[in-house]
């Protein structure tokens, strides 16, 4: 008798525990004078009270046995280190791009590429700049200015690809101020308006339109594995397709990126430049031994340069990224469940709650993500991070720029389980049974660029 492929119902993790981390533990009593002592600031809140942490997929991933086996064999050369070697081989066959330039993390990619793009009078044009991005780019002189798809701005709106860049409003911009745009970002995926994928068709009609215009197109492409998953899934056409190939054909639209390892590196700390310009890379290079370190090794211990060379590539395999993409839906569906009103559809790395239809009284300047996000971590150990700012583009019809008061959830790598993501949502669910009792925050001081690191806030009552 033949035997036939069964489909399973039970999903599970493509992996087992090797080695085990306990859980942070506080409780009730501890966390209400925690937040207190903290200005209910979740950043500042110790680590080892947090029973889940949900404050960012950056640099929380546990690293796989051969990444732990990596770091033993890291060379810790100052210059020359086989580390090095491997990590730009890895990067030149992901990318096809020959220049390799390795950075402590994202925004030293940031910092480097901003000195050299910005400056007075520039405009970076983009589907949406993260907002260390965006502080980089403000700092150099330079004005962000993001042209997401109006889709975008429909949160309860289930579209594939709402991080798409509109084209039709980039090349507007192209076409009326060719002289101010030294460069487009397409960030991928979308963090600024709740993690969307950006479609491949989107991808390649935008380099077509930055090669007819002459102006250089680079990716963030900290989570370019994930955005390359989600194209498999949702563009007609490219479900034949391996995510590693349509990673590469993401690439090898751009003149250049720059990735944080720390996402999609499946690494704790690190991120790299990659560049088709010679020229712009010995410039850069420059700038790197003052700020960063030596070019072979940026800021990063062979140790860590290891780990991203075997992240990039474990990153793509298709069992990872099929568990991946389907735990952000499973958690969705909790949250859902719950009752939750959460920012549609998913993307690959987090899911996104609404606070402002969590609490509808609430007016913005009593911060109604903050005061969702504190109450998760008052009520469950839950940590997220609160998100509120104007998105970037008006609603049609509308004469004020809405906002976004947005609860991130961010699910790190291969670190929590089903069971964990379910208990956030039953956290979640517990709030809003009585949420009409939940007073704001009001803000005493914070950052100007990059507020919710540094907001200070008190109960509005």
């Amino acid at each position: 008798m033949p035997v036939t492929a069964k489909r399973w119902k039970t999903a599970f993790e493509p992996y087992r525990a090797k080695t085990i981390e306990p859980l942070g533990s506080s409780t009730a009593a501890e966390r209400e004078a925690l937040l207190r002592a903290c200005d209910y600031n979740l950043f500042r809140i110790p680590a080892e009270k947090i029973v889940i942490d949900l404050l960012t997929d950056s640099g929380t991933s546990a690293l796989s046995a051969e990444q732990t086996a990596g770091l033993a064999r890291g060379d810790e050369s100052y210059a020359g280190s086989r580390s090095w070697t491997r990590l730009e081989s890895a990067v030149r066959d992901l990318t096809d791009m020959r220049e390799i330039i390795p950075v402590h993390q994202g925004r030293g990619a940031e910092h480097l590429l901003f000195s050299e793009f910005g400056g007075e009078g520039k405009r970076i044009v983009s589907n949406g700049l993260f907002d260390t991005t965006r502080a980089n780019i403000l700092a150099s002189g330079a004005e962000p200015f993001d042209v997401p798809v109006l889709e975008s701005l429909a949160f309860e709106r289930s579209d594939p690809f709402k991080g798409n860049i509109d084209t039709l409003s980039l090349e507007a911009e192209l076409r009326q101020h060719p002289e101010r745009i030294p460069l487009v970002v397409m960030t991928v995926t979308n963090n600024s308006v709740g993690g969307q994928p950006v479609s491949i068709r989107n991808l390649r009609d935008t380099s077509e339109i930055c090669r007819h215009y002459k102006v250089p197109f680079f990716l963030d492409a900290c989570r370019f594995a994930e955005n390359a998953a989600l194209i498999r899934l949702r563009e007609p056409g490219a479900h034949g397709r391996t995510a590693e190939d349509i990673a590469r054909e993401t690439f090898q639209l751009a003149d250049g990126c720059w990735i944080s390892a720390k996402k999609d590196g499946l690494s704790s700390i690190g991120g790299v430049i990659a560049l088709r310009d010679e020229d712009l890379a010995s410039r850069l290079r420059e700038r790197l031994v003052t700020v960063e370190g030596y070019p072979s090794y940026g800021g990063l211990a062979g140790r860590d340069l290891e780990s991203i060379a075997i992240g990039f590539t474990e990153v793509l395999d298709p069992r990872y990224l099929e568990h991946r993409i389907g735990q952000l839906e499973r958690f969705a569906e909790a949250l859902r469940a719950a009752g939750a009103p959460i920012v549609e559809r998913p993307g690959g790395h987090a899911v996104f709650v609404d606070a402002a239809r969590v609490f509808p009284d609430l007016p913005v300047d009593l911060h109604p993500a903050a005061t969702l996000a504190c109450e998760a971590f008052r009520s469950g150990g839950v940590r997220g991070v609160a998100i509120s700012a104007p998105l970037p583009r008006r609603r049609p019809g509308s004469a004020e720029s809405a906002r976004m008061e947005w609860v991130r959830f961010a699910v790190p790598r291969r670190a929590y389980s089903q069971s964990h993501l379910d208990y956030v949502a039953e956290v979640v669910g517990d709030i809003l049974s009585r949420s009409a009792g939940i007073p704001g925050l009001r803000r005493l001081d914070g950052f100007e660029h990059v507020n919710h690191f540094g907001a200070r806030l008190e109960p509005a009552r």
